[in-house]
């Protein structure tokens, strides 16, 4: 480790996603591998539907790997429901050692951070990350029950219906599997937002924080990179984010996107900041990205899951929100 970089190696083997009715509808629609147009995927709530979700991506994920679950040494999941029920009951059928995570929207890039952790250092050859966000489920748990129709804000963003799996294993030479080289801890920050419609603000100096202390730690700049990838500020967010790296000498130009931005259209589909949720960046990531790597179409990225900290209670109380960017520098394994 130097400066807060952790080296990593360890590969990405499958991955596969599940999404609803609105993300299969968006442009990047037959990327995913399953999609159910209720959004209810066979369950009775909106919260055994983002449970099956995961069920379902996971088993997905497996099947590419041609791996059974007890091939795997641990299981890294989490998403925004209160205590992460979500993965506990989605994933309560598999026989794995279970580690529940809270990052919020940043848990995609934290699980797959510990997974790659744990392969990189022989704990275990075989790893899983999972995440999942339901937009109707985080509604009622966030903001008001959908039924209530109440106005969204401009800034306001969509919450993904949608899960992520990712198998993680040792890397090997002259792959073509998307290859997880290092990794940059992200450190809680809050800039004085409190407006939880308006996350993006919020978490942007997160994202801000965390590459600006990657380059400094790695030498590098955003020139070096194929692509840089936030993981959930939507256009808001996103816009804020190149204002605060330009002024700290590291414009990204470009080379910039954001999976919020990406996965939803944003007038025709009515998201008006764009998308957020665990689930956003882990199905873009899923199954938009990292099949570029495979492709030759990518050979260098840095991918940030950006997460909003805060809690139904901490939101009535009026208190500001803290954020955290989890960084992941993801290469192609030809480059080994």
């Amino acid at each position: 480790m130097s400066k807060g970089v952790i080296e990593l190696h360890a590969a990405v083997l499958a991955a596969a996603s599940a999404v609803g009715k609105k993300e299969g509808a968006g442009p990047l629609g037959k990327c995913f591998d399953l999609c159910d147009d209720t959004d209810r995927f066979g369950a009775k709530s909106w919260e055994g539907a983002e449970s099956e979700m995961q069920r379902m991506a996971f088993n997905t994920a497996l099947s590419k790997a041609r791996l059974r679950d007890t091939d795997l040494g641990a299981l890294f999941a989490g998403d925004l429901l209160n205590q992460c029920v979500g993965s506990a009951y989605g994933l309560l059928a598999f026989d794995i050692p279970y580690f529940g995570l809270y990052g919020a929207c940043s848990t995609c890039a934290e699980g797959l951070m510990l997974a790659s952790a744990f392969v990189t250092h022989g704990i275990f050859d075989r790893t899983a990350a999972v995440t999942s966000s339901h937009y109707c489920a985080a509604e009622r748990q966030y903001r008001t029950p959908i039924e209530y129709g109440g106005q969204r804000a401009p800034t306001a963003q969509w919450t993904v219906t949608g899960s992520g799996a990712f198998i993680v294993g040792n890397a090997e030479k002259r792959s073509k599997k998307a290859t997880i080289r290092r990794a940059m801890p992200g450190i809680v920050r809050e800039r004085g937002i409190n407006d939880a419609n308006n996350m993006g603000a919020a978490m942007a100096p997160a994202a801000e924080d965390t590459l600006v202390r990657f380059f400094h730690a790695t030498q590098t700049r955003p020139s070096d990179y194929d692509l840089i990838v936030t993981g959930d500020l939507g256009f808001e967010g996103g816009s804020i984010l190149c204002d605060l790296m330009r002024a700290d000498g590291y414009p990204l130009g470009n080379r910039y996107t954001d999976c919020g931005q990406l996965i939803y259209r944003r007038y025709e589909q009515d998201v008006h900041g764009g998308g957020s949720g665990c689930g956003c960046s882990a199905v873009v990531l899923a199954s938009y990205l990292l099949p570029k790597f495979e492709s030759g179409e990518l050979s260098r990225m840095l991918f940030l899951s950006t997460g909003a900290m805060m809690s139904p209670d901490s939101i009535k109380q009026g208190q500001n929100i803290p954020a955290v960017a989890h960084l992941l520098e993801i290469t192609s394994g030809n480059l080994l």
